[in-house]
Formats: C-alpha cells, structure tokens, sequence
C-alpha cells in the first residue's frame, strides 16, 4: 500500500504506544510500526515488550521498550523522561493501560477512584508533560487517549471505569483547545466491545454472576451490535493509525466510536 500518498507514512517519527505488550496496545504499536514511525513499547512486562518488539515491522527509526507500572505515574514519568533524554522527540503518545475492576458505582471505595485516575489521568498528564517539549519542537503531535464507548453510554456494571473514562475525555478535550495552535492534536478512540483478554475476563465473571454461559451472554451482547461480531484489537488500532498520521492534521478534539455501531446515541 502506498501509504505516503494517502498521507499516512510515519516515517522518520518516533511514537510511545502504552500497554502495548498484549490486545489494543500490541495492535497499536504493530500498526505504527507498518506505517513507517519508530516505536518504543512501555508496560510492566519486559519479557512481553521484547518479544513483541523484536516482531516488529522494520522503520526508519529504531524499536525499543520501556519497562514501568501504571500504578505509580511518578515513575512511569521518570522512566520516560531519562529515555527522552537520550534520544530525539516523540511525535505520537497512544496513552493506554488496563481498565479498572468491574463493578457497581455504589459499590466502590474512594480509593477506587483514586487509583483508577492515577493509572489514567496522572499518567495521561505526566506524560504529555514529558513528550510536549519535542513535539512543540517537531511542530507536530498526536496524543490519542484509548478509552471506551462508555464516555458516550455509561456500561452497566463499570462504574470506577465510566467516572475515570469520562475525566481523560474532558482532559483530552481540554487538552485539544490548548495545543491546536502548535500542530498538536488530542483524540480519543471509543471501542466497543473488541476480542481481548480483558473482556473475554469480563465475560467470564458476568456469565457465572448471572448464572449463564459465556457463549449464552457474548450472544446477548452481540444482538445489540449492527456487525454482529466482536471487533478485532487491528480495527482499533486502524484507527489510531490514521489519527496519528498526517491526514489527521484537522481532526482535534474528537471522540472516536470504533463500535460496530453499537452506540445508540448520535
């Protein structure tokens, strides 16, 4: 495919893919990679990270990996910024990571809450902070947040996880208006219900709560998607490809439902 002249090369561009050792993240980073940019992975599973980068497609910049948790955003940011130091701007951030547990909103503790928006939001924040100086500097950016559909339509049964994605959509949206102004854009991709680990977990645990099988519930589920399937984490991550490219100069400020059509609102 001639990606240049769909501007959607990415050569010559550096990209940090988060949760990138498995499901969204990985296809994120697999897709950056064919489109040309450099990819540094970061998660907390080095083994995961090295197999995953020595798989990538090869780019003009060089692959690498980052090992750090999350949970704790100082030192996520750290990790980072001593990388950065040793090594030329970062053009794209795709900011994802791990959904909080499932479970009522009137069930959940503070600390919950708390939690979620450090492993969330403080990361989100502390990594524009570390990436903004190379990207002003590059006079382009593509931060792309990866959170759900519920920002659109709360999902029955992930409070902590509804409150947390609805903060990073309001940041990214916030975000957007400041630094439009120095090429940088700020996006968020919705997906619906996609093939991962995570949700085949959710799946699990929602079947035996109600008593059912896991066949019997992915079937409830998917009557109320127009496709009639699962999406695969590579539809996810098509997406992310063309919102960090080129073509997305003039897309800012949006949120992005890769669903199937399964949102019911406009």
């Amino acid at each position: 495919m001639d990606t240049a002249g769909l501007g959607l090369d990415l050569a010559g561009k550096r990209a940090l893919v988060c949760g990138s050792s498995q499901g969204i993240g990985l296809a994120c980073a697999q897709r950056l990679a064919r489109l040309g940019a450099g990819v540094t992975l970061l998660a907390r599973d080095g083994d995961a990270l090295a197999r995953v980068c020595g798989g990538l497609a090869p780019a003009s910049e060089a692959h690498d990996w980052l090992v750090a948790d999350f949970a704790e955003p100082e030192a996520v940011q750290k990790v980072v910024a001593d990388h950065v130091r040793k090594t030329s701007p970062y053009a794209i951030i795709v900011n994802n990571t791990g959904g909080p547990p499932p479970g009522p909103i009137v069930d959940a503790a503070p600390n919950d809450f708390m939690a979620a928006l450090r492993m969330h939001l403080a990361c989100n924040q502390l990594l524009l902070q570390t990436l903004l100086p190379g990207m002003k500097q590059l006079g382009y950016g593509r931060v792309i947040n990866i959170i759900s559909i519920s920002v659109r339509e709360p999902i029955p049964g992930l409070g902590v996880s509804n409150t947390t994605r609805w903060a990073v959509a309001a940041w990214a949206k916030t975000c957007a208006g400041e630094l439009g102004k120095y090429g940088i854009t700020v996006n968020n991709v919705l997906p619906g219900y996609t093939d991962t680990a995570r949700l085949r977990s959710l799946i699990t645990r929602r079947a035996q709560a109600h008593g059912i099988s896991e066949a019997e519930l992915t079937e409830q589920w998917l009557a109320d998607i127009p496709a009639a399937r699962l999406a695969s984490p590579d539809e996810i991550a098509s997406a992310v490809g063309f919102l960090a490219s080129p073509s997305a100069g003039y897309v800012n400020g949006i949120n992005l439902p890769v669903d199937g059509g399964r949102l019911s609102s406009m």
